[in-house]
């Protein structure tokens, strides 16, 4: 993690001055307006009963889904059997209009997620604060408190990694970035929304909802996670997308994201071909990348 603060410091004195200090001010913003999201969230329960102290850490029963939280920020999580001593957390955002009960009954998710669990990595499959939030301060709010909770549950080891799917991908790119709850070591995004201003012109029933999830009349565009990575430097990411994507256009979120704020020396760019989230997105071959991607940014730490 120290590597890895210290790589973005470097990033960001590449910037003039004046870039820094408003990168900077920003940050401070983010993280106020993150505090006043979270205190309009009702706090999720872990259903399971009252989240144990971190003494009591691997308490959750491993190999199978454990729902924590409640209404629509309820998750799941999933802790591999070989977490004994510790293990790292991969959270998974999904599309739009989806749950973290979606994720878990779809055949193909399921085909990321197990490779994930193989891996040794614990999994999140988030509500993300509703079927529509958009990567909001509220949503991520409601995250925040979903990962404190659930990383209470088993014995973490205090890294996390992120994944988004479609709509998912501005939740994973915005908790990677100043002022969200926790750090995220890394990114990977399947057909991902990052820039909220072109998902905010795409269509008027997007529009709607991404006007109602920020409270905002205008694109929100202090928060847009595309903007903020560009700004703050760049991070370790794996970029699926394809050009042939008629949903999130491609040259405009995953791709424009990777050439100017991915980190070169590790993960990648990945050219698929075929419509949005089709099925050669959550192949063995694919689920394998994504997995491999965070057990090097593991070996790197």
């Amino acid at each position: 993690m120290r590597e890895l603060t210290a790589r973005r410091r470097r990033e960001q004195g590449r910037h003039a001055p004046g870039a820094a200090r408003r990168v900077r001010a920003l940050a401070a913003a983010l993280a106020l307006t993150w505090s006043g999201a979270q205190a309009m969230v009702l706090a999720p329960t872990v259903t399971t009963g009252a989240a144990p102290d971190r003494a009591a850490r691997g308490s959750v029963p491993s190999g199978v889904w454990v729902p924590v939280g409640s209404g629509e920020a309820l998750s799941l999580l999933r802790v591999p059997r070989s977490c004994v001593q510790t293990c790292a957390l991969v959270v998974v955002s999904h599309p739009r209009g989806q749950s973290a009960a979606h994720l878990r009954d779809s055949a193909s998710a399921s085909v990321l997620t197990s490779a994930l669990i193989h891996a040794g990595f614990a999994v999140l499959l988030s509500g993300d604060g509703g079927p529509t939030s958009w990567g909001s301060p509220a949503g991520l709010a409601a995250l925040g408190q979903v990962h404190a909770q659930s990383t209470d549950l088993f014995p973490w080891s205090g890294r996390t990694y992120a994944l988004g799917l479609s709509m998912g991908g501005l939740m994973a790119l915005r908790s990677a970035l100043p002022g969200a709850p926790y750090p995220v070591e890394g990114v990977a995004l399947i057909d991902g929304w990052v820039d909220l201003r072109v998902a905010w012109g795409s269509a008027v029933s997007r529009r709607e909802e991404i006007g109602a999830a920020y409270g905002l009349p205008d694109p929100p565009e202090d928060l847009n996670p595309a903007w903020l990575a560009r700004t703050w430097g760049r991070l370790p990411m794996l970029v699926f997308g394809s050009p042939d994507d008629r949903t999130v256009p491609f040259e405009r979120n995953g791709e424009a994201l990777w050439s100017e704020a991915g980190e070169p020396d590790v993960g990648g760019l990945v050219r698929l071909s075929g419509g949005h989230l089709g099925g050669n997105r959550f192949t063995p071959e694919v689920a394998r990348q994504v997995a491999a991607f965070y057990r090097t940014l593991e070996r790197r730490r």
